[in-house]
């Protein structure tokens, strides 16, 4: 089509868009009020709603005429990934569906990949309103899941059909793909990736704050046990050697002080050019001691380590990143007596994998075009925290996370999105489906 006529075809989906704000605001509330809290963090799993959610998106898709295939994931079938990101041997998924729903296109056009995950992390104390009543004031929607994440899965829904119901048919297919278990490891994307779903370029709606966000760190979660012996607090110990007590919240910040050493250097190597923070090792937590009267027997220092696409090993994890620390670690031991005859212990918790598609990349630049025409900017910034995205990179989908609301605010109490940013998210992707895609 030509420039007028694709003019034409972007101001009678913007229109739609503007006048159907209501609907796309009441399609939130309307997922936002099924509590599909992961069952990994829920008291009575079996009360988890993550399938009530993937019926109401069912339900939606199909009156767009798509063909919808819903079904649990396998854990046995995916034994073959054990050992890669996000396979969990232990998870359970009886009741908790995965979902692919796919309008087919014309012929001629790119395929996209639309995706994001239905589960959300449990509703604390603390909220000044219910967590799922999905309250609107002042511009502002309230409820758990608002921002992570589905303003983003309302968001992509309702751009497909401000296409489809402004009279438009893509050129390519488009699939739209909700997903489970993300908020516990990201198994179900694995699942979903697994079943061959493909395209030829990926939008995972994650909260962005509306940058484009190409690329997603990778975390790791470790314990450093640090040992120590206990003794009379109150009492002269002597030296270790002849039985003396060894007290580990002091060699615990023996290594705290070095931990600072090791982030100066990181903060010189760990940088991306689109990232705005280096990556940290940080202390999150600190366990120690047993009772007041005793120096403590031991420490634990639990810590949150980030890493970049580049720095992944060849099971595209952060095998590189756990031995450097290891090794500073243990060069630490060697520096103190006691702990080079008795080692430090790393525990490691959690690798989540990271990915990243490149700036330049047309699919990126697509909805950097986008963007602009709603907003007048486009602003490409990665993002610090585990995102799904790595398995779909891994499998060739050039892969972007872009999506409504302030990532900061997931996981908090009021956790709330602008009605404005949702709406302006739908226009974009509406844009970059008819730019992507094609449309007749």
């Amino acid at each position: 089509m030509n420039s007028q006529t694709g003019n034409d075809v972007e101001k009678k989906i913007l229109h739609w868009i503007d006048t159907h704000q209501d609907e796309v605001i009441e399609f939130l509330q309307e997922l936002i009020r099924i509590p599909s809290v992961n069952p990994w963090f829920h008291p009575k799993p079996e009360e988890s709603r993550e399938a009530d959610v993937q019926n109401v998106i069912k339900q939606r898709m199909q009156s767009l005429g798509a063909e919808v295939r819903t079904w649990e994931p396998d854990v046995q079938a995916l034994a073959k990934y054990a050992g890669k990101p996000g396979y969990y041997p232990d998870h359970k998924f009886d009741g908790r569906p995965n979902q692919a729903a796919i309008i087919k296109g014309s012929g001629d056009g790119r395929s996209i990949l639309l995706t994001g995950h239905v589960d959300v992390v449990p509703a604390a104390s603390g909220w000044t309103v219910n967590p799922f009543a999905a309250e609107r004031k002042n511009g502002i929607v309230y409820g758990r899941g608002t921002v992570d994440m589905k303003g983003g899965i309302a968001a992509m829904i309702m751009a497909v059909e401000a296409v489809v119901n402004s009279g438009f048919r893509m050129k390519g297919d488009v699939i739209i793909g909700t997903v489970v278990d993300e908020e516990a490891g990201g198994m179900g994307s694995l699942d979903f990736v697994d079943k061959g779903y493909r395209a030829d370029a990926c939008i995972m709606t994650e909260s962005t704050d509306m940058k484009i966000a190409q690329l997603c760190r990778g975390i790791l979660w470790g314990k450093l046990i640090i040992p120590g012996r206990s003794g009379h607090i109150e009492l002269p110990q002597g030296d270790w050697r002849e039985g003396g007590a060894v007290d580990a919240i002091a060699l615990a910040r023996v290594f705290m002080d070095h931990f600072d050493r090791l982030n100066a250097d990181w903060r010189v190597r760990k940088t991306h050019p689109y990232m705005a923070i280096p990556c940290q090792l940080y202390i999150a937590q600190i366990n120690a001691g047993e009772y007041p009267t005793a120096f403590a027997n031991r420490a634990e220092l639990v810590f949150n380590a980030q890493y970049l696409p580049r720095e992944k090993d060849e099971m595209g994890l952060g095998g590189k990143v756990k031995r450097e620390i290891i090794d500073f670690v243990y060069s630490i031991a060697q520096t103190e007596p006691w702990l080079r005859e008795n080692q430090p212990v790393i525990e490691w918790l959690i690798d989540a994998d990271c990915a990243e598609t490149p700036a330049d990349h047309p699919f990126v630049q697509a909805i950097g075009e986008g963007l602009k025409k709603v907003t007048g900017n486009a602003i490409l910034e990665g993002i610090g925290f585990h995102t799904d995205m790595g398995w779909f990179s891994n499998v060739g989908i050039p892969t972007v996370n872009f999506g409504p609301g302030t990532p900061r605010v997931a996981h908090q109490n009021d956790e709330s999105i602008a009605e404005d940013e949702l709406i302006k998210t739908v226009k974009t992707i509406a844009l970059t489906l008819v730019n992507w895609c094609g449309v007749d």
